[in-house]
């Protein structure tokens, strides 16, 4: 960005006289700026403003050193009191063009737009602020869209976390549903094995055999008892004979 510096000819059109020590350290400033030394630039100026605080060009060239030291809210300060201070309007308008940087560089989009269109009040044919008022509202456009961008992709990832949640409590809860089946099933299966069992038992089950009446037992033992008594007899008649 093209940054304006004063030089006292031009600016005040040799109508104003300053003190000698003044545009003595003005002259120096204006040398060391050139030279890219700006800290020692600013050091310079501050000392032709010490000689005179109302010196237009020791205050605006000052403005220019801070700027180039990216001290750009300082910078903004001094072109701000300069610009609202000043009657002179080419004064007016390059104080709020090096104003429009300043707010630009320090990403104030909306200050600077506004900065730009005062300089251009007060001096509309300068292209150089009208390109860097285009610059800042084209920046200020991709700003905008950008928020909006991210505003519809913080909303889309909301609405995308929420689903997400739905649907894992809705598998949550199918999950809890299928398991109580699962165990409401084995249950019924559980208890229609047991009946099975039950069932099967009982139809298995063996009839007991029938007891034995008195009589009974009495006439098997007699008949055991006449057995083994044949039995004796036949082994003495056999030993008789040998």
């Amino acid at each position: 960005m093209k940054q304006f510096i004063i030089v006292i000819v031009i600016l005040l059109q040799g109508s104003l006289l300053f003190a000698q020590k003044e545009k003595k350290y003005i002259h120096k400033g204006n040398q060391l700026y050139q030279e890219k030394k700006y800290a020692e630039a600013e050091a310079s100026y501050r000392e032709s403003v010490d000689k005179s605080k109302a010196s237009v060009e020791g205050n605006f060239n000052l403005g220019d050193a801070l700027y180039k030291q990216k001290k750009f809210d300082n910078a903004a300060q001094k072109f701000t009191d300069i610009a609202s201070s000043s009657d002179n309007k080419a004064v007016k308008a390059k104080a709020y063009h090096n104003l429009g940087n300043s707010l630009l560089e320090s990403k104030k989009l909306e200050e600077s737009i506004e900065a730009y269109k005062k300089s251009l009040i007060n001096n509309p044919k300068d292209d150089e602020t009208r390109y860097n008022l285009a610059y800042a509202q084209e920046k200020l456009k991709q700003q905008q869209q950008q928020k909006n961008k991210d505003k519809n992709k913080d909303k889309n990832k909301k609405d995308q976390d929420k689903k997400d949640k739905d649907k894992k409590d809705q598998d949550k809860d199918q999950n809890k549903d299928n398991k109580d089946q699962q165990n409401k099933d084995q249950q019924n299966k559980d208890k229609d094995k047991q009946d099975q069992d039950k069932k099967d038992q009982k139809d298995g089950q063996q009839p007991q055999p029938d007891k034995l009446s008195k009589e009974d037992a009495e006439r098997m033992l007699e008949a055991l008892k006449n057995e083994e008594k044949n039995t004796q007899d036949k082994l003495k008649n056999k030993k008789q004979k040998a």
